[in-house]
């Protein structure tokens, strides 16, 4: 779940990105914290959620058609996509490479790899696919909350799927998923990483809220969003949830790590968003840019939605297959969803000396209160202010050696004493 590509990353152009989910939200695993395989729920029970062709191909002409830069970028997730066949790709490829007109095609697969074997590796290796693999930590861990429909271990299944992308050559990532067990062990879970070799990273916080009486009624056993709006409803997490000052700690301590002997050899994408917003460019991720709405969800029968967190009814933009996904991410509905980002945040965060870096992160995750009992506070506030105070010094730092031509890998040097660098004269 979620593309290290999780958080929603922007492409040029419109800065449009429609995720796909060709399966929806049917999945092989059964973990524990998963919002998403409940959104069987919302659909007519003999629902088999698969894409059809006459989708997949709307999806790819107008994803190539909108794109005014020379490269275009697909992102397939679920649920697990790779549960649509290898076949299905294999024309989705085709279509794209009949259509690009000239320009760069990229593909980016999020999937549990728990069913990577020779012929789907040898396809995405020749296809040229970046793959996002889910995997919590060392077995242990892992295995505490992904398991399969029968309640089986999975890691093991992972790792195999693992050596046979890095035996096909085939660039990935790895999204981990920050349960409150997660939390506690986090130099365990970045050094189980680099063991396995693996330099690019992403940490993705579970927060999510218990079900109100009528949600419990129709089988759903986590909490739809709220509107994106100001509330004082009380609401409680589920156990998996990580605690509001946790994620903060856990981030943190991982950076100490990281800053100390890994940068320019292991990439963390948590980091490398922070270093952005100090060297003060736009965000390329939804997750905080000051507005939202620009990271678009296609369902398997066409239906185009504001997010992938809000992926219910009122959110419900249109179909591919009557609208263009530009005239839907250009709606009034979905502007205003987009902006209530922006506009429905407390006086308490735009006082913040972080405003700059969090922008209040994601609406689905403001459902606590301020000091002062004003609503619409991120869950996550308390994390977020501890980790960007923490690393703050060093994010200034290297995005000084940056601004001057240095390479960021040379902030590891000043712990050995103090740094001397000649930067050249700026122009």
């Amino acid at each position: 779940m979620g593309v290290s590509n999780q958080e929603k990353t922007h492409t040029r152009g419109e800065g449009i990105h429609l995720m796909a989910k060709p399966a929806g939200p049917v999945c092989n695993l059964d973990c524990t914290y998963c919002f998403y395989l409940e959104k069987e729920h919302l659909y007519p029970k003999n629902n088999r959620f698969l894409m059809s062709d006459e989708v997949l191909r709307t999806y790819i002409e107008q994803n190539i058609e909108r794109e005014a830069s020379p490269e275009v970028v697909f992102t397939w997730q679920g649920g697990e996509p790779m549960l649509r066949g290898l076949d299905f790709y294999q024309r989705a490829f085709a279509y794209q490479q009949a259509l690009a007109g000239g320009k760069t095609i990229r593909n980016a697969l999020q999937t549990n790899g728990t069913l990577l074997d020779e012929a789907w590796c040898e396809f995405l290796a020749k296809a040229g696919f970046t793959v996002g693999i889910s995997l919590d930590g060392p077995k242990e861990i892992h295995d505490a909350d992904r398991v399969d429909k029968q309640g089986r271990p999975t890691f093991d299944a992972v790792m195999r799927g693992i050596e046979l992308l890095k035996k096909y050559q085939i660039e990935f990532n790895v999204l981990v998923t920050v349960t409150n067990n997660v939390a506690q062990h986090p130099k365990q879970v970045y050094q189980f990483l680099k063991h396995q070799n693996i330099t690019h990273v992403q940490f993705n916080p579970v927060v999510e809220r218990m079900p109100n009486h009528q949600e419990q009624t129709i089988g759903l056993t986590f909490a739809q969003p709220g509107k994106v709006s100001l509330s004082k409803q009380a609401v409680q997490v589920t156990p998996h949830s990580v605690a509001p000052a946790a994620y903060g700690e856990f981030l943190n301590a991982i950076f100490d790590e990281w800053v100390r002997n890994d940068v320019g050899k292991v990439f963390v994408m948590n980091f490398e968003w922070a270093l952005a917003s100090f060297m003060r460019l736009p965000s390329t991720v939804c997750l905080f840019a000051e507005n939202c709405g620009k990271a678009l969800i296609l369902e398997h029968n066409g239906d185009v939605y504001s997010c992938d967190h809000f992926m219910y009814p009122e959110y419900l933009l249109g179909n591919l297959q009557d609208n263009s996904v530009t005239e839907m991410a250009n709606s009034s509905q979905q502007i205003a969803f987009g902006n209530a980002k922006s506009k429905d945040l407390p006086n308490f965060c735009k006082q913040c000396e972080y405003l700059f870096a969090c922008h209040g992160e994601c609406p689905k995750n403001r459902f606590s209160q301020t000091p002062d009992g004003e609503a619409n506070l991120n869950y996550l506030c308390p994390s977020y202010k501890t980790y960007f105070k923490h690393i703050a010094q060093y994010m200034n730092a290297i995005a000084k050696l940056i601004s001057h031509g240095q390479p960021a890998a040379l902030i590891m040097d000043a712990f050995n004493g103090p740094l001397m660098v000649k930067l050249a004269d700026r122009p």
